[in-house]
């Protein structure tokens, strides 16, 4: 073979055992596979602050996904499609609220705990999901709820029905002392209520912090000690 023909085909004159090997096993993963967690949480920030400025509907998946840096397509990786990034969104929020509720009231380690102190806690808890940080998650899924299938409905339902569990025991702890004079099933609900609604007029930079807004609501709901 000429030297022409060993430029044109380098491996032509080469022995089988000496020509280039593919690599075995499994491919390497992608930058955006390695980073599939961190990536993940991105887009489900992303995500729920723009269902929460923007609402559901008039958010594409275009848009989420210029909010983090990624091509148009590449949510798509993570989500099957937008209607699951807003069932996530929810999820992962409602996950969050019950480790943060459980972890404050885990702190109390009294024997017998002082249910106005743990009601405080739970209220405290509560001002921290829907005013501290990844606190877009509950606007959304107090109005975009609709947009989700029953199953995933009824899922969502079952979380917020884990959440609000713990706060049943201590507001019957505090009926039946009599710091608590409505009945414990309104009061759940007009409590949780009061505080939802503060996501529409709270700002922190005007004045009240959120332990004095947690006192506030103690003072407005119970009697005086």
């Amino acid at each position: 073979m000429n030297s022409l023909a060993l430029t044109l085909h380098p491996f032509a004159a080469l022995p089988d055992d000496a020509a280039p090997k593919r690599p075995r096993g499994r491919p390497r993963k992608t930058e955006e596979e390695r980073d599939d967690g961190n990536r993940r949480a991105e887009l489900l920030a992303a995500a729920a602050r723009l269902f929460r400025r923007q609402g559901f509907d008039a958010t594409s998946t275009r848009d989420i996904a210029a909010a983090v840096g990624m091509h148009s397509g590449s949510p798509f990786y993570h989500f099957k499609s937008k209607d699951a990034l807003l069932y996530a969104v929810m999820e992962e929020g409602m996950h969050t609220a019950i480790a943060r509720q459980r972890t404050a009231l885990a702190s109390d380690t009294s024997p017998e705990p002082d249910p106005r102190v743990q009601l405080r806690r739970l209220i405290r808890s509560h001002f921290d999901t829907l005013h501290g940080p990844g606190n877009d998650f509950i606007p959304v899924m107090l109005y975009e709820q609709r947009s989700l299938s029953s199953r995933q409905r009824s899922t969502i339902a079952q979380l917020q029905a884990d959440y609000e569990a713990p706060w049943t025991p201590v507001l019957e702890a505090l009926h039946a002392s009599g710091q608590l004079l409505a009945p414990v099933k309104l009061s759940r609900l007009l409590i949780l209520g009061a505080l939802n609604w503060s996501v529409q007029w709270f700002d922190r930079k005007k004045g009240a912090s959120l332990d004095e807004l947690t006192d506030a609501c103690l003072a407005l709901f119970l009697k005086p000690c």
